[in-house]
C-alpha cells in the first residue's frame, strides 16, 4: 500500500510558476498510475492531469493544457507537477493520487491520496 506526501505549494502571483512534488513510499511506485487533482473552496475535487504507469499516456484537463506538466521519477518514487502561467482560478488544494487497475480521470476511482498542498494565485 502506497503512502503519498505532497510539497511545494504556496502563494504566487498571476503568471508565475510553481512545482509540486509528491513523494511515495510503501509500494512499488512504478506499478501505479499517478495523477494530480485539485479542490477549490466550496467545490468538488476535480481532475487536473494523470499519467499512466508506462509514462506513455497522459491526460490533461482542458483548463490546464499547455500550462501544467506532469512527470515522474520512478528511481526517486516521486511525481511532479510543473505549473506555469498560473491564474487565480488555479487556486485550490492540490492532491497527488495513485491507483493501479485503470487510468481514469474520476477522483472517486483513485485509491490512494496525499494530504494535499495549498496553491494560491493572487491577481
Amino acid at each position: 500500500q502506497v503512502q503519498l506526501v505532497e510539497s511545494g505549494g504556496g502563494l504566487v502571483q498571476t503568471g508565475g510558476s510553481l512545482r509540486l512534488s509528491c513523494a511515495a513510499s510503501g509500494g512499488t511506485f512504478s506499478t501505479y498510475h499517478v495523477g494530480w487533482f485539485r479542490q477549490a473552496s466550496g467545490k468538488e475535487r476535480e481532475f487536473v492531469v494523470v499519467m499512466a504507469r508506462s509514462d506513455v499516456s497522459t491526460l490533461h484537463a482542458d483548463s490546464v493544457k499547455g500550462r501544467f506538466t506532469i512527470s515522474r521519477d520512478n528511481a526517486k518514487n516521486t511525481v511532479y507537477l510543473q505549473m506555469n502561467n498560473l491564474k487565480p482560478e488555479d487556486t485550490a488544494v492540490y492532491y497527488c493520487a495513485a491507483t493501479k487497475p485503470v487510468l481514469t480521470t474520476t477522483p472517486g476511482r483513485w485509491g490512494y491520496w496525499g494530504q494535499g498542498t495549498q496553491v494560491t494565485v493572487s491577481s
